[in-house]
Order: C-alpha cells, then sequence, then structure tokens
C-alpha cells in the first residue's frame, strides 16, 4: 500500500512543494496517521481540505499539513562551499532519500493567533534551523514542561502534542523510535549537541558527512517501520 521507495518529487509539479503538491504523499500520511491514539480514540483523517489533512472527533478538529524533516540544505548559503565539496553523485542519493515517505513529518497547520506554526517556528529559528533531531529535543523538553527554543510555539498547540499523552506516546505513533534511546529518555541526535545556543548546522565537511549519514540511516531504519505497519 504504501512504497517506501517512492520519490515524492516525481508526481509534484515542477517548482512546487511535495509537502502541498504531491498527492501520493498526502495520501501516504492519511493512510499512516488515521489510527488508534494512546487513549484508544481514533484519529482518522480526511482529505475534504485542499493539499492538507483534517481530523474532527470528541477529541478536536486539528488541521494538518505535511513537513519535510530531511534536509540537505544543498542551497544554504552558509553550506554552499561544504556542500560543493561533496561529488554529485553522493547529494544526489542523499537528496534521493530525503523524498521518501521516511522524511515527511505532519503537524498542525491552523495558525493560533496569527502567529507562526511549528513549521514556521523550527524553521526560522536560529537554534534549530529545521533540524528534525533537535525539534524532537525540544517535544521531548515540552512534554517535561522544560524551556526550549519552541516552547512558545508548542503551548499554543498543547491540544495537538495532548493527543500523545507523553512523549513515548508521540514517538511511538508517528514512528520515530530510531531517533531516540531504548528508554525514551534521549534524542539520538545527528551531530553531537551540547545546548542549544551551539550552532545547528554542519561547519565543516566532516560534521556534514556525518550529519548526512545519520540522517539517511534514521529515514531508512524509519521506512522499514512504515513498510511494516
Amino acid at each position: 500500500m504504501i512504497d517506501v521507495s517512492f520519490d515524492v518529487y516525481s508526481d509534484t509539479p515542477k517548482g512546487r512543494d511535495p509537502d502541498s503538491y504531491s498527492p501520493t504523499l498526502r495520501n501516504y500520511h492519511k493512510i499512516l496517521w488515521s489510527k488508534e491514539l494512546p487513549s484508544g480514540n481514533i484519529f482518522n483523517l480526511s482529505d475534504e481540505i485542499p493539499r492538507k489533512l483534517k481530523h474532527s472527533s470528541r477529541v478536536g478538529e486539528f488541521i494538518i499539513s505535511s513537513d519535510s524533516i530531511g534536509h540537505t540544505y544543498k542551497y544554504t548559503k552558509a553550506l554552499g562551499e561544504i556542500v560543493r565539496e561533496l561529488p554529485s553523485y553522493e547529494m544526489d542519493a542523499f537528496f534521493l532519500k530525503c523524498s521518501t515517505i521516511g522524511a515527511y513529518m505532519v503537524f498542525p497547520a491552523d495558525k493560533v493567533g496569527n502567529k507562526m506554526t511549528i513549521n514556521g517556528s523550527r524553521g526560522l529559528n536560529r537554534n534549530i534551523k529545521d533540524r528534525f533531531d533537535l525539534t524532537l529535543e525540544c517535544i521531548r523538553l515540552y512534554y517535561l514542561d522544560t524551556p526550549n527554543p519552541l516552547s512558545e510555539t508548542f503551548e499554543r498547540y498543547s491540544s495537538f502534542f495532548n493527543l500523545f499523552e507523553n512523549f513515548q506516546g508521540y514517538v511511538d505513533f508517528f514512528l520515530l523510535q530510531d531517533l531516540v534511546s531504548r528508554e525514551y529518555d534521549s534524542v539520538n541526535f545527528w551531530l553531537p549537541f551540547f545546548s542549544f545556543e551551539e550552532k545547528p548546522l554542519p561547519g565543516n565537511i566532516g560534521e556534514y558527512r556525518l550529519y548526512k549519514n545519520n540522517l539517511i540511516r534514521f529515514i531508512s531504519n524509519r521506512n522499514k517501520r512504515i513498510a511494516s505497519q
């Protein structure tokens, strides 16, 4: 039912974003995340809203959208010189892996108080820069009621996070087990992590390759979990 090798750019109009314009990616999200919540309620998703998905039941109403969690940063100015050191075939393989379903998540899409969504906040926050491993650490800290760079944003979407009850519930629901420890008490970061005050992006070719290899391993493992559903 779900082809974990499918390239979501292959059915996306040229110049458009798969998160909004790939019908296959949208359908895969609908299939994957329409399932039982930790509470026992079913999180059924409908595709009645263009380019998004909707859930409406006694647990609440949620509009969600796709978001890429696998980034090559190929066109990020700060990494331009580093990326150019890698052969094109290596970057192409990296990008292709980041174009499969294992490299995508969903987050609430509706703006609260006309403020940024989770997608926007984690992309623009200087401590996160769209890295999903750092985002997941913020989510872990949020469930522990511990301040983090995305605390204010997450508070606006507390009803969404409450669906999963705790960090383990969130991780298990979205098949993120390969990005956390066995005890669910820490994140397996793609680069060494000491604090959010450090620069989140790789600073040299060695760090970039470490980031790339760890991200590829995570996507591959998550794709296996998805395929086994």
